[in-house]
């Protein structure tokens, strides 16, 4: 059996250097992707989740995915980095180099197709261990870039940003932000009354259903717009997203003290050797400490 080198351990400044280049690279596929957003673009499948927003596919996902792997490609030369993209077949590389870029060309490719706000590019540099150590999210739309590194700050174009401090729940509306698929959702009512009723029942003056685009922005827009909450439930078929999906906003969640995990409140795995897909556990990002498990009991 070939001996394997001790574990890599990137220190601060080489991390602040991967992270510019995963901002550059975001960026400058967020300037591909707003270019073809005013263009017919063919819309393609894959074979992916059960969800129609899992498996749209367009020639912009493969166009930005290759200008992101371009501009990372002298980084995963010089620190023996390993990828994993969603537009190609994973290598398993992941599960043996000491860190992997974690790559979501284009988040939100539905909402893209539709000509709606909600898609957005997002990078991840996450260890094997499975901890995310950067997370770079870029809105083409707002033209908004998200950064955070591992044990420091959280930066929204270049500023550094923090999370708002809580409110009485008495005087505060509780945002839930859907993905954009949830308007055809045949529970959609149901659902949306539930989410409400939970509202309420935690002590929330009242519960809003946002549904909003991809599952990157949704989770961004619940970092901005405290209290609020984005989760799926556990469900029987594959999908629920995948690391690519949750990556990036993991770390940043992480970094400005806001609460991301499974849906029973325990470590979202980002580098689980037997699946890439949440179906089995659910997600859940929240601005509020506590709220998970409530959530999950609920919902159950």
């Amino acid at each position: 059996m070939e001996e394997r080198k001790p574990a890599m351990r990137l220190n601060e400044e080489q991390l602040l250097d991967l992270s510019g280049y995963a901002a550059s690279a975001a960026r400058k596929a967020g300037a591909l992707i707003s270019d073809y957003a005013k263009r017919e673009v063919e819309v393609m499948h894959k074979s992916g989740g059960d969800s129609l927003a899992s498996q749209v596919v367009t020639e912009v996902d493969e166009l930005a995915q290759s200008i992101i792997l371009e501009e990372l490609r002298s980084s995963v030369q010089d620190y023996d980095l390993a990828l994993l993209t969603e537009e190609l077949q994973d290598d398993g590389s992941r599960l043996k180099k000491d860190y992997f870029w974690c790559i979501d060309p284009m988040d939100g490719t539905l909402p893209f197709t539709r000509g709606t706000p909600g898609y957005s590019v997002a990078i991840a540099l996450v260890a094997r261990d499975g901890c995310p150590m950067i997370g770079v999210v870029y809105d083409p739309v707002e033209k908004r870039l998200y950064q955070a590194v591992h044990g420091q700050s959280v930066l929204i174009d270049g500023e550094v940003w923090q999370l708002t401090s809580p409110q009485p729940r008495s005087g505060a509306v509780l945002r839930f932000y859907c993905d954009c698929t949830f308007e055809e959702n045949p529970e959609r009512e149901s659902l949306s009354r539930q989410m409400r009723d939970f509202a309420k029942a935690e002590g929330y003056a009242a519960g809003e259903v946002i549904i909003g685009g991809g599952a990157v922005l949704n989770a961004c827009h619940v970092l901005l717009h405290r209290p609020a909450v984005y989760f799926k439930r556990p469900k029987a078929k594959t999908g629920g997203g995948s690391f690519w999906d949750f990556a990036a906003t993991a770390c940043l969640f992480n970094e400005a003290g806001a609460q991301v995990s499974d849906f029973s409140g325990r470590t979202l795995e980002l580098n689980d050797p037997k699946r890439s897909f949440f179906n089995h556990c659910g997600v859940c990002f929240t601005t509020e400490s506590g709220l998970t498990a409530k959530l999950g009991a609920f919902f159950s």
